[in-house]
């Protein structure tokens, strides 16, 4: 079911299945993308992984579990509707008997989307229900419709970070290019992505935008707590006319593949019994 919230600047719209956004709407401009033929997503939730380990196996607690969908369960499952407020919408999944066969841990997951000003703050509550220490990964994945307004072009838009960064992507043959060296924006094109994704690590900047020289609009992520940003839009398909700007908690699961067993991943959260973890992001709206 869809909910709907609104202030004097923004509108936005979001579902309970899987606590998804479906729209952000600025004077009348949708800025996230409309879950076309290209992409079949608006801006889903990566929770209890970021991507998946490799043959998509791991350990917990001693025992093999295969996480069947890349990015975990979260974004493909129907959440409760939590609560509603004037500027916020909350929607709640919990650990059951079909997450427990895939993910051993006991869970609630709180989705918050609130509005203040020209601003979505995204909270991610993740409550460790259980008796137990639990283990994950969790991320945001918002695809922004490139370009942003009529009788622009893609490549009309560049990718700008709050800080110079230096992006250094490895190719399959074992070699790497260079994105940015010491800069700190790039512009888009649909070769960009033809190795896919491009993350940064750790990276200088805690915040993210999509820009054009030839529109005032904009869209900036904002990630004060996270340990890696990617960017992503799909390679040699003119019909995606959007850029994923995504807020991850760490670099992916598969990062972490020299290690079976989750609790050993390096990069995955550790949540005591009865602890919560709030992982928060902003889009900004201009």
């Amino acid at each position: 079911m869809l909910y709907t919230i609104k202030n004097n600047i923004l509108s936005i719209s979001a579902d309970t299945f899987g606590a998804e956004l479906h729209s952000i709407n600025k004077d009348g401009t949708e800025y996230l993308w409309q879950c076309g033929d290209s992409w079949k997503r608006y801006a889903p939730v990566l929770f209890p992984f970021i991507c998946s380990p490799t043959g998509k196996k791991y350990s917990a607690k001693g025992v093999e579990y295969i996480m069947p969908a890349n990015h975990g369960f979260a974004r493909d499952s129907e959440f409760e509707f939590l609560s509603k407020t004037e500027n916020s919408v909350s929607f709640i999944l919990k650990s059951n008997d079909e997450t427990l066969k895939v993910y051993p841990y006991d869970f609630e997951f709180i989705v918050t989307y609130t509005l203040e000003d020209n601003r979505v703050i995204v909270s991610n509550l993740v409550k460790n229900t259980g008796n137990e220490d639990m283990y994950f990964y969790v991320g945001g994945h918002p695809a922004f419709n490139c370009p942003i307004e009529e009788n622009l072009e893609f490549s009309d838009f560049y990718v700008e970070y709050e800080k110079n960064e230096t992006i250094i992507q490895p190719l399959p043959d074992g070699t790497s290019r260079v994105i940015i060296d010491g800069e700190n924006k790039y512009a888009l094109s649909r070769q960009l992505f033809d190795y896919d994704v491009i993350m940064k690590d750790k990276p200088a900047s805690k915040s993210i935008a999509l820009k054009s020289d030839k529109s005032d609009r904009a869209v900036t992520v904002e990630f004060p707590e996270s340990d890696c940003i990617a960017v992503w839009s799909p390679t040699g398909d003119d019909n995606a006319t959007f850029v994923c700007l995504e807020p991850w908690t760490s670099v992916p699961t598969y990062a972490d593949d020299e290690d079976f067993a989750i609790e050993n991943k390096k990069h995955a959260i550790k949540l005591s019994a009865n602890e919560c973890y709030d992982y928060k992001y902003t889009i900004k709206i201009d």
